[in-house]
């Protein structure tokens, strides 16, 4: 393809072929439900639709997009590390107003309803978007990923939000580092779950 200044375009469409996908398939889940249970339009559209355009139109394994359990002795060193610095965090920044407001409601169903919430969510920013990047990009593909994840945010207590890019980036290496998006499911399944908790004050009365 060539522009106006006559330069030749040259486009990765695999990588062009994510881009687009992770886009739309973000604004369905904002404008559409798919299914009655709101968490298994999230299986469906971060899990199983980006599996299969791994499988079926990249014709590629998805051990490739950490869809695997990866380096898990190191694994297991970070999601422990993970847990125990963000508990001590989540216990003072969850009982904070706004925090307790958004997330109180949501104790019911606990940890499944975290469980759904999350674990396409993940395959999705720290498998299908994130392996895709760091081909092309390498390791700025950690960034990359980190804004649609941050931006994604917006609507939650400002205090969450504004840590989402830091923490974005933060489940990226985890899962760069372990070639799988197994351990950032973890350490973030945890964290939903533990703020939910706090939040609703169960564990202080």
């Amino acid at each position: 393809m060539k522009t106006l200044l006559g330069e030749r375009l040259h486009f990765d469409w695999k990588i062009v072929t994510v881009i687009v996908v992770s886009t739309l398939l973000l604004i369905v889940d904002s404008y559409y439900q798919l299914t009655p249970n709101k968490d298994y339009d999230g299986i469906i559209l971060y899990l199983i639709v980006p599996l299969i355009f791994i499988v079926l139109i990249f014709r590629e394994d998805p051990r490739q997009y950490g869809f695997t359990f990866g380096d898990w002795k190191i694994g297991m060193i970070l999601t422990t590390i993970g847990i125990a610095i963000m508990s001590i965090i989540l216990w003072f920044v969850a009982r904070n107003p706004a925090m307790q407001s958004y997330y109180k409601p949501q104790v019911n169903g606990l940890p499944w309803n975290t469980f759904l919430d999350l674990i396409g969510w993940e395959f999705f920013f720290r498998g299908f978007i994130l392996f895709a990047f760091v081909r092309k990009f390498g390791a700025e593909a950690l960034w990359l990923q980190a804004v649609p994840f941050a931006l994604v945010h917006i609507g939650k207590p400002e205090i969450e939000t504004l840590s989402t890019i830091f923490g974005g980036f933060a489940f990226g290496w985890v899962a760069y580092r372990t070639r799988s998006f197994v351990y950032p499911f973890l350490i973030h399944w945890f964290i939903a779950s533990f703020t939910i908790v706090v939040a609703a004050g169960l564990l202080h009365g």
